[in-house]
């Protein structure tokens, strides 16, 4: 399998994990998938769907796949990363031998994920109409009908950013002044992150 320019720096300017990142792109490229640099991190293809990605934080790297949750998880070590993320889910590493000993298995659940993509399963994600409205932005959406119409003109993940971000807050204070904040911007037809 060929490699990318774009991957190689990655790893030589990585300050943390560099050991462990080549060893999982090696046991990735011997699954035969395409090397890509996406999202500012190594991502490996089949047909050019995605399939996972490398990445590192403080505490820990991972292999990310991007349908995890289709896989069926024989061995229990995909973990999703927080309550509100639907379809990833990662393999946690600490160490280069951790890596090393999980060899077969990775390959495995690398394959899975292979054949989930050929068989053309698709995640079932949460409709937007089952996340809470807080109470707090419902009130600003019954008195302001522009606001209404601009957030319902809002992509299906801005609108997803902005309920979970409203209702997020315990106190009802919070949430109030997070709604207030970003009438605006919702008006202006923006993301939470725009």
């Amino acid at each position: 399998m060929s490699t990318n320019p774009k991957v190689d720096g990655f790893i030589r300017k990585s300050k943390k994990w560099k050991a462990e990142y080549e060893k999982l792109r090696a046991i990735v490229l011997d699954c035969g998938l395409t090397e890509d640099f996406k999202w500012m991190h190594p991502c490996y293809t089949f047909e050019n769907k995605n399939i996972v990605i490398i990445h590192g934080f403080k505490d820990y790297c991972a292999l990310l796949f991007h349908k995890g949750a289709l896989l069926k998880d024989a061995n229990g070590i995909l973990i999703r990363q927080t309550e509100n993320v639907q379809a990833p889910r990662q393999i946690r590493f600490a160490n280069l031998q951790e890596i090393v000993d999980k060899e077969t298995i990775l390959k495995a659940y690398i394959n899975e994920a292979i054949e989930v993509e050929k068989a053309g399963l698709k995640v079932e994600f949460k409709k937007n109409t089952e996340y809470a409205i807080s109470e707090e932005f419902q009130t600003k959406l019954d008195e302001m009908p522009a606001l209404k119409a601009a957030f319902e003109a809002l992509t299906p993940g801005r609108q997803r950013a902005y309920l979970l971000y409203f209702s997020a807050p315990k106190q009802s204070k919070t949430r109030e002044s997070r709604v207030e904040k970003y009438t605006q911007q919702i008006l202006d037809g923006k993301g939470l992150n725009d």
